[in-house]
């Protein structure tokens, strides 16, 4: 097996050891394969391939990272045509959340959901998709 180096924040590398001490993983190797694995897979789901999907998506950052901002007001803008609906709100004393509303493709929806998590200084992105077809929202998405 291959060893990768890889940079990250201390504290999270301190929640990925405390993760992986208190759920019986092996080490934070194992942690980050499943990671990886569960990160690369999430959208290669072929049930929601070549149908329409609502994909709801929310950012939350620090206030003061206002590169973040203005990055997700780039990708909403480059976006447009996926992006139906984009909500900033204040969350906290210190946060911002930017909500982003999507209606595309599988593969339109997971580029946009790769940008925003290459955008640095995020401390959260989550997402899901709907399918709203004539089969509905029937499939765990």
């Amino acid at each position: 097996m291959t060893v990768v180096s890889v940079s990250m924040p201390d504290e999270l590398l301190q929640r990925i050891d405390e993760f992986a001490e208190g759920h019986g993983y092996t080490g934070r190797s194992e942690v980050v394969r499943e990671a990886a694995r569960n990160l690369l897979g999430e959208f290669e789901d072929q049930k929601l391939e070549d149908r329409p999907l609502i994909g709801v998506l929310t950012i939350l950052f620090d206030y003061e990272s206002t590169a973040v901002e203005e990055r997700m007001m780039g990708l909403r803008h480059e976006y447009e045509g996926l992006v139906t609906s984009n909500v900033h709100n204040h969350v906290g004393d210190h946060y911002c959340m930017e909500l982003f509303i999507l209606e595309g493709s599988l593969t339109e929806i997971s580029e946009f959901v790769g940008r925003v998590r290459a955008t640095r200084d995020t401390l959260t992105v989550d997402y899901s998709v709907i399918p709203v077809d004539e089969f509905g929202p029937t499939l765990d998405a």
